[in-house]
């Protein structure tokens, strides 16, 4: 393949352009915030898994709370009519009021043991409250930092971006002049290179693979025209001639 020495510089040219495309789109995938946004995201998962707990238990505790309330002031009424009775005096017999005021006393004790349940509960409803409020205000503190790092990582997204689009359009006017042909080496080769079809030819070594070529290979490129294209032996890529190639 032959080629104008100038359309081969002009390789060199997109060549430095796509590396900078690789370099971009690499930077842009490594953002540190990316790792952070990761980690915070795994803590609030965990935070909230936590606080829909403690919202659960506060829930579980509450209805818990209003049926042990219930039991007190049922068993209070209960005792109250039955202290209503002996007042009145209408309980006569004297087993009869006996058993009645025994009554009194199981239901007094039974009130002090609900009395107790009720505020037992109250307890771990209040110690629920306080474990759900310290989680919301934890997740709240978290979303915080994941809405920091996005922005931050928005930003960044938007500087290469702007960044990458310049390049991109920079590399299509310099390649709408190479040759198709060319172009179309270059492209088969970047893709089974590692990113990189054309290089530059320093002395005697390739600095694609920074190989240094054999003196009879290097003796051909020097002996070749100028505008034949010619290729690593060691790697296949575009060798470019230049001023430094020592010819």
């Amino acid at each position: 393949m032959n080629a104008e020495p100038a359309d081969q510089i002009r390789l060199l040219d997109v060549q430095a352009l796509d590396v900078r495309l690789q370099q971009l789109a690499h930077k842009r995938r490594s953002l540190p915030e990316h790792a952070e946004i990761d980690s915070l995201t795994k803590d609030l998962t965990q935070l909230r898994d936590l606080l829909v707990a403690a919202q659960t238990e506060e829930s579980d505790t509450a209805r818990e709370q209003t049926k042990a309330e219930q039991d007190v002031d049922q068993v209070r009424q209960r005792a109250a009519r039955d202290q209503q009775r002996l007042d009145s005096g209408a309980v006569s017999s004297p087993k009869d009021l006996e058993n009645l005021q025994r009554e009194i006393a199981s239901l007094a004790k039974r009130q002090g043991d609900l009395e107790d349940v009720v505020l037992e509960v109250m307890e771990r409803r209040e110690s629920a409250q306080e474990r759900a409020a310290e989680l919301t205000e934890r997740v709240g503190s978290v979303q915080g930092r994941i809405d920091d790092a996005t922005a931050r990582r928005d930003a960044a997204f938007e500087s290469l971006d702007g960044e990458a689009a310049s390049v991109t359009k920079e590399r299509e006017v310099i390649a709408a002049v190479i040759p198709a042909d060319l172009l179309k080496l270059y492209e088969k080769l970047r893709a089974q290179q590692g990113g990189v079809g054309a290089a530059k030819l320093y002395q005697r070594s390739c600095q694609g693979c920074r190989q240094e070529l054999a003196i009879t290979d290097f003796n051909e490129i020097r002996s070749a025209p100028r505008d034949k294209v010619v290729r690593c032996e060691n790697c296949g890529r575009i060798l470019v001639r230049t001023s430094e190639s020592g010819l």
